[in-house]
């Protein structure tokens, strides 16, 4: 369902992963430098069992202008029902205004699995063992 003005979100080419969501307000929305604001869309959706919907920042928002989705990426579950609202914040120090129908995230549908988790008393062995963050180095 669309309650915004904007068209629906849509691929911008052939190979798109995402679709890009636009502001939904009715006056320009000033987000200060480390400020975080939730950015109303207008849009809600119904997904089917087995998938979510991603919400991700956009790399020319975020590259050029600091801004970007404060919990990315974003997970939209199947039987949410409510309005999608994008959690953007300034990581810039100037600020920004968006103004409604600005693009300022996007969206990826994507399918997921379902797992039933057992207690273990002990993992099986790997190469890898417990090597966290740079464990192999950096080249």
């Amino acid at each position: 369902m669309n309650k915004s003005d904007n068209a629906l979100p849509h691929y911008e080419t052939a190979q798109s992963a995402g679709m890009d969501l636009r502001a939904f307000c009715p006056g320009p929305v000033l987000l200060k430098p480390l400020e975080r604001v939730m950015v109303p869309t207008g849009l809600f959706i119904e997904l089917p069992v087995g998938y979510e919907a991603q919400v991700r920042p956009r790399s020319g928002l975020a590259a050029k202008k600091g801004i970007t989705v404060l919990n990315a990426p974003g997970t939209i579950d199947a039987d949410y029902r409510g309005e999608i609202k994008v959690i953007l914040v300034n990581l810039s120090n100037e600020e920004f205004a968006i103004r409604s129908g600005e693009r300022i995230a996007q969206m990826v549908i994507a399918r997921h699995e379902r797992v039933s988790l057992k207690e273990a008393q002990t993992l099986n062995h790997t190469d890898r063992g417990a090597g966290g963050f740079g464990h192999t180095g950096v080249q």
